[in-house]
């Protein structure tokens, strides 16, 4: 095992009241992939600048190895003081580090380098700072909710970028796929104390709730023998004729081991309050139509009917809000027709969060002023007991909005949103700051509901949990205003949208098959209507081919799993990524013509 390049030991910090971090660990080793998990205001923000350097706990111990380079990846990042992207970006190289790289990032994260930091949106912002911590290749790179504000193409090249660099990772985020593509061991914080898992996230949820159990059985034995000992206290004839110190000393520590016990942090516990039903149809656009400087949606129709959860995807500045607006009927369409159905009662949760006043209470926003009370299905309820279902504090009541954390905020919003009566929920980007169990509540509410609901997500996991058909642009990599409504999730879009391309491609070759069948006979091979003998060998042995250049693929991606492989022997690391792409390149090439001699060969034969 490699010595640790980093490490935090018993941490304890309070910011007054019950402490945040009480006894948190981490360790972080070369080749490491760490997913730091844990609840909203669980500490784990603060657990990572420490790690960085950022904040000092009040305790505890902490090791950077002197030579270890260390990159944070701030959820607001500060560009004052530089006049472009590109300053901004190079700034965080050291020396030594290839400035190239900066531009490479940049132009894959959509930039240009030239924007003017001021004018940023979140989405820009957020691209412009991972460039920046991932420029100069740090051996501990840091990431705080890499993938909000991200579309779902710029998720996927991370992910793959993340896979591929020498740097050891600690990552924070909402989006489980990610999570379980990037990530190879788990630190959960809880309760301020620290577990780790030497497995990625996709094996978490399971392990943290055997921890969970086996945690409340040992409570369950504590108390059986808490009793038996005040039994024996109160009747046993030793206890009466004198009294054992020793185990009236054990007694007193075990009343006060399970008085101090705090149980997992409570769920959210709400249900969405639902209006009168809709009309069957609910929304029903004809041949609706958006440009601006470019065509944003092209004539396209769609019939929503009661009861339907759409997705919408697609790449940041596809269109996905304008679309989105126009289905229902805040942005009328350039051509093209609307129809909402009848008795519609929206409610909308605002991906900006431009519905929070910072300076508002949170009392004032869920009550929207009007004393503190509000009406939840149906039933009059203390705004203090309804903020306790979203996991906020009764002494919480009076504080202003500004003070909550971007977690906070979205519970705040979805708590809103929850107490309104409606039948048709917009959701633009939901997820965004939600811990994994509010994303739990979430993603069943949307599932159980029995309006109908439109949400505009990037995470890929939630969406394939929700929806019951996904809208994507036709052309994801360079959009250009057609849309195509896919059924299911979007994995399914992923997979009709790969059999769509694949048999475009088999009709291609068909009718270039048929084409070359029918040139002159000094092109068409000596036997007519029969494949050639090499074209026959080829048939015959490409497919041991390809099966042999699949197996040297997955030997080599299993030597390079090995986490302290670049860091042991960094040459073979590289020599193995290259021989790896060259032979995805040779297997392409192989599947591409043993695909043209099989349709050849039916062609023939037919």
């Amino acid at each position: 095992m490699a010595p640790p390049i980093l490490k935090l030991d018993d941490i304890f910090l309070s910011f007054g009241g019950a402490p945040l971090l009480a006894g948190a660990d981490l360790q972080v080793e070369p080749g490491d992939r760490i997913c730091l998990v844990g609840r909203n205001g669980s500490g784990k923000s603060t657990l990572m600048k420490i790690a960085a350097g950022m904040v000092e706990p009040q305790s505890g111990e902490v090791f950077r190895h002197p030579s270890s380079t260390i990159r944070y990846l701030e959820q607001a990042p500060d560009f004052s003081g530089y006049d472009t992207v590109q300053a901004y970006a190079e700034a965080g190289l050291g020396p030594g580090d290839d400035p190239y790289r900066v531009t490479y990032l940049l132009e894959h994260l959509g930039l240009t380098g030239q924007e003017d930091p001021k004018t940023l949106s979140g989405g820009e912002s957020r691209r412009a700072a991972l460039a920046r911590v991932m420029a100069p290749q740090p051996d501990i790179l840091m990431l705080d909710e890499p993938t909000n504000h991200l579309d779902l193409p710029t998720i996927e090249w991370l992910e793959e970028e993340l896979r591929k660099t020498r740097s050891a990772l600690v990552l924070i985020s909402h989006d489980r796929r990610f999570l379980e593509k990037v990530s190879t061991a788990t630190v959960w914080l809880d309760r301020g104390t620290s577990r780790r898992l030497d497995r990625g996230f996709a094996h978490f949820e399971a392990w943290r709730d055997e921890v969970l159990e086996a945690e409340e059985l040992e409570q369950h034995k504590l108390g059986k023998a808490i009793e038996r000992e005040e039994h024996w206290l109160r009747y046993g004839v030793t206890a009466r004729r004198k009294r054992n110190m020793r185990r009236l000393g054990e007694l007193q520590t075990m009343r006060a081991n399970y008085r101090g016990h705090k149980g997992p942090q409570g769920t959210v516990q709400a249900q969405i309050t639902e209006g009168r039903e809709s009309g069957k149809l609910v929304i029903e656009a004809e041949n609706i139509t958006k440009n601006y400087d470019r065509p944003i949606v092209a004539p396209f129709s769609i019939r929503v009917h009661r009861g339907d959860c759409i997705g919408l995807v697609g790449p940041n500045g596809a269109g996905k809000t304008t679309l989105l607006k126009m289905l229902t009927g805040q942005l009328a369409p350039d051509t093209g027709t609307v129809k909402l159905g009848a008795n519609l009662e929206i409610a909308t949760l605002d991906q900006k969060r431009e519905d929070l006043n910072p300076e508002d209470t949170l009392s004032h926003y869920l009550t929207d002023g009007r004393g503190e009370t509000l009406l939840v299905n149906g039933e009059q309820r203390h705004v203090a007991g309804y903020m306790k279902d979203f996991l906020f504090q009764p002494e919480q009541i009076r504080t202003p909005i500004k003070n909550l954390s971007g977690g906070e905020r979205a519970r705040l919003m979805l708590a809103r949103i929850m107490a309104k009566p409606s039948n048709l929920l917009i959701l633009d980007e939901p997820t965004n700051d939600l811990d994994i169990e509010t994303l739990d509540l979430l993603q069943e509410i949307v599932a159980g509901y029995s309006g109908t609901v439109i949400l505009v997500s990037h995470d890929r996991d939630f969406l394939d949990r929700t929806v019951t058909s996904t809208i994507a642009p036709a052309n994801p990599d360079a959009p250009d205003g057609r849309w195509i409504e896919y059924a299911g999730g979007y994995t399914d879009m992923l997979a009709q949208r790969r059999g769509a391309l694949e048999e475009k491609r088999r009709v291609e070759k068909a009718e270039k098959a048929k084409s070359d069948s029918a040139a002159p006979a000094s092109e068409a091979p000596k036997a007519k209507g029969k494949l050639s003998y090499k074209q026959k060998f080829a048939l015959e042995n490409l497919p041991k081919e390809m099966e042999k250049a699949e197996a040297e693929i997955a030997a080599r991606e299993q030597k390079m799993a090995d986490p302290n492989l670049f860091t042991k022997d960094p040459a073979t690391f590289n020599r193995l990524a290259a021989e790896m792409e060259k032979l995805r390149e040779k297997l392409t090439k192989m599947e591409e013509e043993w695909l043209e001699l099989e349709m050849l060969r039916e062609e023939l034969e037919g």
